[in-house]
């Protein structure tokens, strides 16, 4: 099989590049998506790296479930479980009670958001090239 690591931590980083982008415009719902999105890419690169498939956009999942010797600490984790929360919610209105979802996120969730992708990607960079 033929490893597509790289790929996927290109567009990992390409996802973390909208994600900043979107937080400078003010767009931090998607800021928060695209941010998840970066960190699930990256994850995803990883498994590619050490010959893994797997499904799924749960990162703290996944990051949970690498071999012991890939597996990051529980606050990396816990940081990806913050991430998983953006996948649904900043992107469809009825998740919400009412409104939109550009009406229930703010600046501080997008900038810790983009900071915790950046942490993810920057720990499964280290561990593929």
């Amino acid at each position: 099989m033929v490893s597509r690591a790289m790929d996927w931590l290109r567009q990992a980083l390409r996802d973390l590049e909208h994600a900043r982008r979107s937080l400078e415009l003010g767009d931090y719902e998607w800021a928060c998506f695209a941010a998840q999105q970066a960190a699930e890419k990256a994850v995803k690169a990883l498994y590619q790296k050490i010959g893994i498939e797997v499904w799924g956009h749960s990162v703290s999942r996944m990051l949970k479930h690498l071999p012991k010797e890939h597996r990051p600490s529980e606050e990396l984790i816990d940081k990806a479980k913050e991430l998983d929360r953006h996948y649904i919610p900043a992107r469809y209105p009825n998740f919400h009670p009412e409104g939109a979802p550009m009406d229930y996120y703010t600046k501080r969730d997008a900038e810790r958001a983009v900071k915790y992708a950046e942490e993810i990607i920057r720990f499964c960079r280290n561990k593929i090239v």
